[in-house]
C-alpha cells in the first residue's frame, strides 16, 4: 500500500514539473542558422525556408546575428514587409547580435532596414503558436495499483473448544443385598477383587464388572452431542494483522530522465516511461535536473 501511494504522488509530481517547465520554457533561434542575418545568396528562400523547418511559440526569442554597421533588424506589418518598406517601423535593432523575444502568437515580419537589403532577399517571417499548455493533450493518468489482499489470520482450536473423544458410557451393576459366591466387591483404592467361586456358582463365570460412572464424571448430554465449535483466538505466536508490508529500504535518489536529464522530451511519454520502471518510496529524491 506504501509503495503504490508513493508511486501516485511520484507520478503526479513530474506531471506538474513537467507542466510547469512547459509553461516556462524558452527556446531560442538562431534565424538562418549558420547563414545568419545577411543578404543570402539564394533569396529570400533562405529564410523562409529556415522558418518552415521551425515551430515558434509564445516566449520563444529570435537572435539575429549580424555585422555590425552593415545591416539592421526592423520588425514591420505585413503591408511594408511585402513592398520591403522601413518608413514606418514597429521596432529596429542595430546592435548585434539582436534578441527579440516573440510575446504574441501570430505572424511577426522582419526585415533589413538597409535599402536594397530587404528586396534582395534578407527578409523573414515568423509564425507564432499560441502557448501549448492549455492545447496540449493531458497527460494519461497515473496508474494506481491495488493492495493486495492480506491473507485471513488463522483461528487456533483451544483446549476448550476442542472437541474430546466421546465417552464411554457403562451401565452399573445392581448391588446385591447379600452376598453371593462369585461376586465382586470394591477395594479400598477403588479396583474390582473378584471373590473366590463357590461351588454353588453357574458353570461359567462372567468377567468382573467395570466400574460406573459416577455422575460427577459421567459425561453431560451436551458434551456427547454439540459440535465442536472452532475458536477465534489466534495461534499463540501468530497475529491476527494483515500481512506484513514491504522491508524498509533507506531513502534513494533518481536522476530524473537518467541522462537525459530535465528537458523538453521529443516524445511526450518519455517521462512517464522513465517512471514507471522505478519503485518510489516517501522519502525518495528525485535528483537534479
Amino acid at each position: 500500500m506504501a509503495v503504490s501511494r508513493s508511486k501516485t504522488l511520484a507520478f503526479a509530481a513530474i506531471a506538474i514539473a513537467a507542466l510547469l517547465h512547459s509553461s516556462v520554457a524558452q527556446t531560442t533561434h538562431t534565424v538562418g542558422g549558420n547563414t545568419g542575418w545577411t543578404i543570402p545568396q539564394g533569396g529570400d528562400s533562405v529564410y523562409s525556408n529556415w522558418a518552415s523547418g521551425n515551430s515558434f511559440s509564445v516566449g520563444d526569442i529570435l537572435v539575429f546575428n549580424f555585422a555590425a554597421g552593415a545591416h539592421d533588424v526592423t520588425q514591420v506589418n505585413k503591408a511594408d514587409y511585402d513592398s520591403c518598406s522601413a518608413s514606418n517601423p514597429m521596432m529596429t535593432s542595430t546592435n548585434t547580435p539582436a534578441r527579440i523575444t516573440l510575446n504574441t502568437s501570430g505572424e511577426h515580419y522582419f526585415i533589413c532596414g538597409v535599402p536594397g537589403h530587404c528586396s534582395a532577399g534578407q527578409k523573414v517571417t515568423v509564425n507564432v503558436l499560441a502557448s501549448t499548455t492549455g492545447s496540449s493533450s493531458p497527460s494519461p493518468a497515473p496508474m494506481v495499483m491495488p493492495p493486495s489482499p492480506s491473507p485471513a489470520p488463522r483461528r487456533a482450536l483451544t483446549p476448550a473448544s476442542a472437541p474430546s473423544p466421546a465417552p464411554t458410557t457403562v451401565s452399573a451393576p445392581t448391588p446385591s443385598t447379600s452376598p453371593v459366591a462369585g461376586s465382586t466387591s470394591p477395594s479400598p483404592s477403588g479396583s474390582t477383587t473378584p471373590s473366590s467361586p463357590s461351588p454353588t456358582a453357574g458353570a461359567s463365570s462372567s468377567p468382573a464388572p467395570r466400574r460406573a460412572l459416577t455422575p460427577a464424571s459421567a459425561p453431560s448430554p451436551a458434551s456427547t452431542a454439540s459440535a465442536p465449535t472452532p475458536s477465534t483466538s489466534p495461534v499463540s505466536g501468530d497475529s491476527p494483522s494483515s500481512a506484513p508490508g514491504p522491508s524498509a529500504r533507506p531513502p534513494m535518489t533518481y536522476t530524473v530522465a537518467d541522462s537525459f536529464g530535465w528537458n523538453i522530451p521529443r516524445n511526450a511519454s518519455l517521462f512517464q516511461s522513465w517512471a514507471a520502471g522505478k519503485d518510489f518510496m516517501v522519502g525518495d529524491v528525485l535528483g537534479k535536473y
